[in-house]
């Protein structure tokens, strides 16, 4: 059993019943099991993004060195927005170069201000992610809190064709990226 202690007035504290085959004989070793159980909704938010984002049960490449192949970069792609959503939520005031290339989160501030003279310094991690979720649809109202995985994928999907235009307004084809046909 877990159980969540100091928690909110108004709110019921969470209570875990866990089952598990692996044997528990210390209190650690409680802690650790909780510790695992806990993980687990990160690991069904990266299946979701890897299933629904990168689309990998539409695929159809019939041999499994191919579908293999496949998986391993849908993979980093999956992994890559899981750890950008988690990153925005736990260090949301770091710049945002942490993530995105200069042309990148130049692109981003043009389109969200209208304005292809970018600012000396990049804007914040948060502001950034939630610039490419309100391209994938999220509206960020008051009671919406943070962009999730869904919204920022579909943002992510535009954003290289935002960046591509960027660099050809800024007079920067061909810096990191090959020329148009």
């Amino acid at each position: 059993m877990a159980e969540e202690e100091n928690v909110v007035v108004a709110a019921e504290p969470l209570m875990w019943m866990l089952f598990t085959t692996i044997p528990v004989n210390t209190f650690e070793e409680a802690v650790e099991k909780v510790d695992w159980y806990s993980k687990r909704w990160g690991i069904e938010v990266f299946h979701k993004t890897l299933k629904s984002g990168c689309k990998i049960e539409n695929r159809q490449l019939m041999l499994a060195d191919r579908i293999e192949s496949c998986l391993a970069v849908d993979m980093i792609v999956a992994w890559r927005i899981h750890h950008l959503t988690k990153l925005g939520r736990e260090v949301p005031n770091m710049p945002c170069t942490v993530f995105f290339e200069e042309a990148e989160w130049k692109a981003l501030v043009a389109y969200k201000t209208r304005n292809p003279i970018a600012p000396e310094q990049p804007p914040t991690l948060r502001e950034a992610i939630r610039i490419v979720a309100s391209i994938g649809g999220f509206l960020g109202r008051k009671g919406d809190g943070e962009p999730g995985t869904k919204t920022i994928w579909l943002g992510l999907q535009e954003l290289d064709n935002m960046t591509e235009m960027w660099k050809i307004f800024n007079g920067r084809v061909g810096q990191g990226s090959p020329a148009p046909p």
